[in-house]
């Protein structure tokens, strides 16, 4: 039995060690989850570190804590007005788009392992849903610079279809341990869950923010506390009430993330920071829950099933989903390829485990090392494959700021717009205080190379730079006039939107 002072070091020593080392892996654009797996198993069992973990109860429970988090933090993080226009093909793809996927991958999986159809359709729905935190990590990372239609798209799809995934692998679940289970009752149960989920997560949130809004607390640290407190009830609530407990606290980050809410920045910032705990904490577990040396008998597999997986079954899922959708084959095609794969399957694969389901290793390996395969493999190529698809464009790419740029609180009306100084235009050479913006507007950050300016007004404007500006509404035609030799880089709502992030 170890004592508590060495669990806390190990503890620390572990999350120190994938903090530090994230921002390598960062450069060269391989989402930071791939690390915390690898520290994982190499404090595991079978590594140096010898920490022998071989308990999937707790790690599912530790896991399914840390996704409530994550995709509260996802939905607090979603700008509204930048996801309405491209809310239909996203939710199409977030819960169609994943049971097609699933359905075309647990076909070839029952046939390649030898399994009845339902077993291979269990093990493709665990890991139908793509990661968040992945595609957000390689977007911003590499600067691949798509369409914001684009990019909006498999952000906002990746950061709501794990839902429907929990759903399908609970409801394969239990047509294997209970077969008195029909078609009929499964569907009816699939439907149920996902309406609930999202109506409890809607009104919850609102339910937040009005609470938030008026309980005026003399201490401003004890509202994180409150909103850890409200993601617990809002999970835990949904899921006793038969809902997805999943949708709904994604939902009500949602809802609370857009609405005028008192010590805005400091929630988003707590929630963030917790977000990222939640993750390097699940994935170290995870990652001392594996034996490698039980991947390297499936590896050949394995690696077949991620293959059918990115090149046929994503594809399909996408192409056949996006059929009522006027999108050009390229973005489809990219589409496709963006979709990674990361913390859901993997906590998924600890369902079987704990159910006693036959095969319950076996998914867990293979679902593990497609995981691996699809971080270390597909997530580096995403430059080259927008590339080659000839989907970037100009003049669209989102700058990302090594920390969180708070705005000042201001109403939801507000907007961020950010624009970069061009070498034709008039304004390198000048300071802000020439500009003589009109009293709506704010220039709040520079961004130069890799220097973030907080200005004043005798900053001094160069080529290249990307300028931060905070406007109300009828500034904003007076603000292009001025600006008309800028090109604008993107739009936002400063309520949902007031920050950008490099990592």
């Amino acid at each position: 039995m170890f004592s508590i002072e060495t669990i806390l070091f190990v503890a620390a020593s572990l999350l120190i060690v994938s903090v530090l080392s994230s921002k390598l892996f960062y450069r060269f654009g391989i989402p930071a989850l791939l690390l915390f797996l690898i520290v994982g198993m190499l404090a595991g069992s079978e590594g140096p570190g010898g920490i022998y973990f071989d308990d999937p109860i707790s790690a599912q429970s530790i896991g399914v804590v840390a996704l409530a988090f994550i995709l509260f933090a996802g939905g607090l993080d979603t700008d509204w007005q930048q996801v309405r226009p491209v809310v239909l093909e996203s939710s199409l793809l977030a819960t169609i788009g994943v049971a097609l996927s699933a359905g075309v991958l647990g076909v070839f999986a029952s046939m390649i392992l030898n399994l009845s159809l339902v077993e291979g359709l269990l093990l493709a729905s665990m890991v139908s849903s793509t990661d968040a935190a992945a595609v957000f990590s390689v977007l911003r990372a590499r600067g691949v610079n798509i369409s914001d239609r684009l990019r909006t798209t498999a952000e906002f799809e990746s950061g709501s279809n794990d839902p429907m995934a929990v759903l399908l692998t609970t409801i394969f679940i239990q047509l294997l341990t209970q077969p008195e289970m029909t078609v009929g009752s499964m569907i009816l149960t699939l439907i149920l869950q996902l309406v609930l989920g999202a109506l409890f997560g809607f009104v919850f949130g609102k339910i937040v923010v009005w609470v938030v809004n008026r309980m005026r607390l003399d201490t401003e640290g004890l509202y994180p506390v409150f909103t850890i407190a409200a993601v617990m009830l809002i999970y835990s609530g949904t899921t006793f009430l038969k809902g997805n407990g999943f949708l709904a606290v994604y939902i009500a980050g949602l809802v609370v993330g857009n609405s005028t809410l008192v010590h805005k920045g400091t929630l988003l910032r707590f929630h963030d920071g917790l977000s990222w705990l939640m993750q390097i904490t699940m994935f170290l577990f995870l990652g001392l829950l594996v034996f490698p040396s039980h991947l390297l008998p499936i590896a050949g597999v394995g690696l077949l099933i991620a293959a059918i997986l990115m090149f046929v079954a994503r594809p399909v899922s996408v192409f056949l989903t996006l059929i009522p959708i006027r999108m050009p084959f390229r973005e489809k095609v990219m589409l496709s390829w963006i979709g990674l794969r990361g913390a859901v399957p993997i906590i998924l694969a600890t369902f079987p485990l704990v159910n006693d389901v036959p095969n319950a290793e076996l998914y867990f390996n293979i679902i593990f090392f497609v995981v691996f395969t699809s971080v270390l493999l597909q997530a580096p190529l995403i430059p080259t494959v927008a590339r080659w698809l000839g989907v970037e464009v100009e003049g669209d790419q989102i700058p990302y700021y090594p920390s969180r740029v708070f705005l000042p609180e201001v109403s939801t009306e507000s907007r961020v717009v950010e624009l970069q100084v061009l070498p034709h235009s008039a304004l390198p050479g000048k300071s802000i205080v020439d500009l003589k913006l009109p009293a709506g507007a704010l220039i709040v950050l520079v961004r130069r190379g890799r220097r973030n300016i907080v200005p004043s007004g005798a900053t001094v404007l160069e080529v290249g730079d990307e300028v931060l500006i905070l406007a109300e509404p009828d500034c904003l035609d007076s603000i292009r006039e001025r600006f008309g030799a800028m090109v604008s880089t993107t739009e936002g709502n400063a309520g949902a939107a007031s920050q950008a992030s490099d990592g």
